[in-house]
C-alpha cells in the first residue's frame, strides 16, 4: 500500500510538472509568426491565382527571312496549352520552337499579365553541304534539301560527320584566300583524308593528308604571287612536297616543278 501512495504522489507531481510547463510557454511567441505564415501563404496562393492567366498573347521577336512568326506562335501554343501563365515551362516552349526549320536561338520570357515574348535568331548558313545542305558557323548541317541556295556560298564536299571540321577548314582559309584576293569556291575531302581546294578563278590547291596548314601558308605566302596574275592559264597548283610546290599548267600534262 505505502508503495503505491508514494507512486500516486510521483505521477500527481509529475502532472503538476507538466502544466507548469505548459502554461509557462509564450503560447503569443508562438501562435503569432504561425499566424504570420498563415497569412503570408494565403497571399501567395491568392497572388498566384490572379497571376496565372490563360496565355492570350504571343509576341514574336526577331529578324525573320526563312522563319514564318506565325509557325513561332503555332508551336507555342500547342505546348502551352490551357496552362496558366504561371504554369508555362519556358524550356520546353523554347525547345518547340528550335524545332521549327531554319531557327538557331529561341529564348523565352513571361509578359504579364497574360503574355509570351519569344525572340528567334534565324540560321547563318555560311557553306553549303553537298548540293542542297547548309551548314552554319559551328559546322551544323541544319538544312538537307534547301530549296534556294545564296550563289555566293561554297560548297563543302566530304564524308558523312566532317561537317564540322570541314566548316573550320573553311572558316580558317577564307581570310587568307580574300587577302590575296582569291576566293574558295569548293572544298573537297576525301575518304582517305586528303584535301583539296577549288578557287573561284579556276585554279585547284592540292593539299594532300598531312601538314595541311604549313602547305596552305605556303600557298599564301609564296605561290599565290604567281598564281594570281596567271590563274587562266593554271589548272592546279600541287603543295604535297616538303619545301616546295608544282604548278599545274593547263593544256600541260606533266607540269612543272616551282619552289
Amino acid at each position: 500500500m505505502l508503495g503505491r501512495k508514494k507512486s500516486a504522489r510521483r505521477v500527481a507531481r509529475g502532472d503538476r510538472d507538466r502544466l507548469a510547463w505548459f502554461k509557462a510557454i509564450a503560447w503569443r511567441q508562438v501562435l503569432a509568426p504561425l499566424m504570420v505564415l498563415a497569412v503570408l501563404s494565403a497571399g501567395v496562393l491568392a497572388a498566384r491565382f490572379v497571376l496565372d492567366q490563360p496565355l492570350d498573347k504571343v509576341v514574336v521577336e526577331g529578324r525573320f527571312q526563312r522563319v514564318q512568326p506565325l509557325d513561332v506562335e503555332k508551336a507555342v501554343r500547342e505546348v502551352v496549352g490551357r496552362q496558366g501563365l504561371m504554369a508555362v515551362d519556358l524550356g520546353k516552349v523554347s525547345a518547340a520552337v528550335r524545332q521549327i526549320p531554319w531557327v538557331d536561338q529561341a529564348s523565352v520570357a513571361r509578359r504579364w499579365p497574360d503574355g509570351l515574348a519569344v525572340h528567334v535568331a534565324e540560321q547563318m548558313p555560311v557553306a553549303r553541304w553537298g548540293e542542297t545542305g547548309l551548314v552554319n558557323l559551328r559546322g551544323e548541317l541544319f538544312v538537307n534539301d534547301a530549296r534556294h541556295i545564296p550563289a555566293e556560298l561554297p560548297e563543302l564536299v566530304g564524308p558523312a560527320g566532317t561537317e564540322s571540321i570541314m566548316t573550320q577548314r573553311y572558316l580558317a582559309a577564307k581570310a587568307p584566300l580574300e587577302g590575296v584576293g582569291m576566293r574558295l569556291s569548293q572544298l573537297r575531302l576525301d575518304a582517305r583524308g586528303a584535301w583539296e581546294l577549288a578557287l573561284d578563278n579556276g585554279v585547284a590547291l592540292r593539299l594532300g593528308r598531312a601538314s595541311i596548314d604549313e602547305r596552305f601558308d605556303r600557298f599564301i605566302d609564296v605561290a599565290a604571287r604567281i598564281v594570281g596574275p596567271r590563274a587562266a592559264e593554271i589548272a592546279y597548283v600541287d603543295l604535297r612536297y616538303a619545301n616546295g610546290f608544282a604548278i599545274g599548267w593547263r593544256g600541260d600534262k606533266g607540269g612543272s616543278r616551282r619552289g
